[in-house]
């Protein structure tokens, strides 16, 4: 086997005295972990940072052999390691990317749709220009990975107006007039997710508690532990720039 790819570092894991595993999320074969020599060495540890852009050439004898891999840097996001709400941001996409897949499977829209938010990210001169598209990336991996929302129509009445919260058990929108018998129960649905479009600081926070119920509850339940804390960084850190804690 051998594959030549662009692809964006998602995580390192230390292996021997100077290597590591590496997760890249690649278009065409989706997640690829590979054995980086000098990995934790001085030439490569700014290459291989959560985030950035990177040209990858994997090889391996056979199929069941973990591939080693020769990486260069095609774009660096380690300015952002200095500000802490990008950097938490960065640091839950790429790790969410980098448990929940399963590798060698392609996802061409969810690599589109993390390369997107990781510019967003970089661009953008506050959270609220990115919060919406971080909500966006993890309602797509929920639907590709076979858990995703309906969101289209009410889970009583069929209608798709005034949908204003999710059930939080089956995932199915609900009116306002028949949300408003189980106020406290439902989740909340910010108009964003539906209909595009900008997003407050308060639609963002209830956009993520939305997706963060689902991702915890059906993808992330033996692993939760350490991704929640990250998460929970990321969510505390998003309010305060908000204002809303």
């Amino acid at each position: 086997m051998r594959i030549e790819v662009s692809a964006i570092v998602c995580a390192l894991r230390s292996h021997g005295e100077h290597g590591a595993v590496v997760r890249l999320m690649t278009a065409e074969h989706g997640l690829q972990a590979a054995y980086v020599r000098g990995a934790r060495g001085r030439r490569m540890r700014p290459v291989l940072i959560a985030g950035n852009l990177v040209a990858a050439t994997l090889s391996a004898r056979t199929d069941s052999q973990l591939p080693q891999a020769s990486v260069e840097l095609t774009h660096s996001r380690a300015p952002l390691l200095g500000e802490p709400l990008p950097a938490a941001a960065i640091e839950w996409a790429t790790a969410l990317t980098a448990t929940a897949l399963p590798e060698g499977q392609p996802y061409p829209r969810l690599h589109s749709a993390l390369d997107a938010l990781l510019a967003a990210i970089e661009a953008a001169p506050s959270a609220a220009g990115w919060g919406a598209a971080l909500v966006r990336y993890e309602l797509l991996l929920l639907a590709e990975l076979g858990f995703g929302l309906d969101l289209e129509r009410c889970a009583v009445t069929g209608s798709s107006d005034d949908l204003v919260a999710v059930s939080p058990r089956s995932g199915r929108a609900v009116s306002a007039a028949e949300a408003e018998p189980y106020a406290g129960k439902l989740l909340p649905l910010p108009r964003f997710v539906r209909d595009g479009g900008p997003a407050s600081w308060a639609d963002i926070a209830h956009g993520l508690d939305l997706t963060g119920h689902f991702l915890m509850r059906d993808l992330l339940t033996q692993k939760s532990a350490v991704l929640g804390e990250a998460r929970e960084r990321l969510v505390d850190r998003l309010r305060r720039a908000g204002g809303l804690s």
